[in-house]
């Protein structure tokens, strides 16, 4: 007997609709034992386990804080005690502005705050990796993306107390603005990506020139037309762009085991180019694995998926309750998977086959310092921003005058003079 399917079976009587996997092995007369193992193994549900990201995986540094090798040359991260030092000091200090940013929210100064708590290693990690003249499309939770790319911090949480519409100027820090509408920015990322291709800035040797696009998003916007529509141009243009997925294993409430029967970055082959899993919680992994695909892509090489295997420690927004759906064990173990934990384990043991002893408790305790004098001041400066004028809403809808927009400006002009002391006149 076949394992296979018997392709011209047809549902029984009185079912409605095309033919499916199921109704065509029940009502097969020679569906035999082994079609139908082959049914249960392909409909039964995908086991919601607490995975280690799998033998695929790409870690340098072990949750413990030890430092392993790749078998993969390509993944090399070259980084000295003061570029170590530096990516600390980022993981440190966006989480203190993270955290700093959640208590303003559930104090009313915020009117939401989608928080990284968790993903600090692979947004500083891929963050570091990029090149002055690279672009970066983020979505509405990188913000260590955003600090790596000097946009002020202050600027984001103008974002979500609705006092901006994102207040940094992209072209200035090739940082563009958060997307909210999910999976939107990766066909953004590509249409720039093919812009900088047909501007010459890939492959030239140039280091300077040479340039790419990174797209980040979630491991939910995978199940979004938008991402496999910009896959298949990037693929067929060979664009000079990243996708860095961040796999949180939740879309809101949605555990990524119902969203794909295969590893994320898998994905890739079917749209004809190379992906790769790598350790979320590893700033050193994230690190050099981004490098390598940022490089490919500079050197004409094309696009890269990287699945960044990662956690979301927190909700994922502050109007979220992740204890609705899931356990709490999940998140215990993760706790001990925790980014900035591992590299201070690494930090202050040291590591004497790469030339650096132990990092002295001076440096932790100068951070520290330094990361509540960041908190403090970004507190200070989001409730002195100022509101704006409400007609400004309309000064960059149209680069010309427009006869409409116009109309509607006077229109709402009238309606806020008709208000008096905040009462109807």
């Amino acid at each position: 007997m076949s394992d296979e399917v018997v392709p011209n079976a047809r549902p029984t009587t009185g079912t409605s609709g095309p033919p499916t996997l199921a109704t065509a092995v029940q009502s097969s007369p020679s569906a035999g034992a082994a079609d139908r193992s082959r049914l249960a193994e392909l409909t039964a549900p995908v086991p919601e386990t607490i995975g280690d990201g799998g033998p695929e995986l790409v870690q340098l540094l072990t949750p413990e804080g030890e430092r392993v090798e790749s078998p993969d040359p390509r993944y090399v991260a070259d980084l000295d005690l003061p570029a170590l030092q530096n990516l600390y000091r980022d993981l440190v200090l966006i989480r203190r502005v993270d955290t700093e940013a959640t208590a303003l929210q559930r104090q009313g100064e915020l009117g939401i705050w989608a928080s990284l708590l968790g993903q600090e290693a692979a947004q500083v990690g891929s963050g570091r990796a990029l090149r002055l003249q690279d672009h970066a499309f983020p979505t509405y939770r990188e913000h260590g993306v955003a600090w790596c790319r000097g946009v002020d911090p202050l600027q984001l949480l103008g974002l979500f107390r609705g006092v901006n519409h994102g207040g940094w100027d992209p072209e200035e820090h090739h940082f563009h603005l958060y997307t909210i509408v999910i999976g939107a920015q990766t066909l953004h990322a590509v249409g720039y990506a093919m812009g900088v291709q047909r501007d010459g800035a890939v492959g030239t040797g140039d280091p300077d020139r040479d340039a790419a696009v990174i797209a980040y998003f979630g491991d939910g916007a995978t199940s979004q037309g938008d991402v496999s529509e910009a896959f298949v141009f990037a693929a067929v243009t060979n664009a000079p762009v990243v996708f860095f997925c961040q796999n949180n294993q939740w879309a809101i409430s949605e555990p990524s085991e119902r969203q794909s029967r295969i590893p994320l970055y898998q994905r890739a082959r079917g749209f004809g180019f190379p992906g790769v899993r790598v350790d979320g919680n590893d700033v050193l992994a994230v690190h050099a694995v981004t490098q390598a695909a940022l490089d490919a892509a500079r050197n004409g090489q094309g696009p890269t998926l990287i699945e960044a295997y990662t956690y979301r420690m927190g909700a994922h927004t502050t109007s979220d309750d992740p204890t609705r759906y899931r356990i709490s064990a999940e998140l215990e173990i993760w706790k001990h998977r925790d980014p900035i934990a591992r590299l201070k384990a690494y930090l202050s043991h040291g590591d004497a086959a790469r030339g650096f002893g132990q990092v002295g408790r001076e440096f932790f305790e100068a951070l520290e310092a330094e990361g509540d004098e960041l908190a403090a001041s970004v507190r200070e400066r989001c409730l002195t921003l100022p509101d704006p004028d409400p007609l400004t809403m309309f000064d960059f809808a149209y680069a010309e005058p427009h006869p409409l927009l116009e109309a509607e400006r006077a229109e709402f002009a009238a309606y806020h003079e008709s208000f008096a002391g905040g009462q109807p006149r």
